[in-house]
């Protein structure tokens, strides 16, 4: 049952670049897919938990995560 959410995806066999853009302003295709996942959630904890340091997962940039990790560190 190891991460058995990636499976659930709606990214699933969609090229990977998508999700990989040059630049945050760029991420809007992505995000766009991020917001008809049904693991969305799961993807996200997934990418902050990990540090995810590229990419766009669960909605979210590298930007946007670390936004979500300060603002978490506030609020514990």
């Amino acid at each position: 049952m190891i991460q058995n959410w990636r499976d659930k995806g709606a990214c699933r066999g969609i090229d990977p670049q998508v999700f990989y853009p040059a630049e945050d302003d760029s991420a809007e295709e992505a995000k766009e897919i991020c917001g008809l996942c049904v693991v969305r959630q799961a993807c996200l904890e997934h990418a902050l938990t990990s540090r995810e340091k590229e990419g766009v997962w669960g909605g979210a940039t590298e930007r946007e995560r670390r936004r979500m990790i300060r603002q978490r560190r506030r609020t514990a």
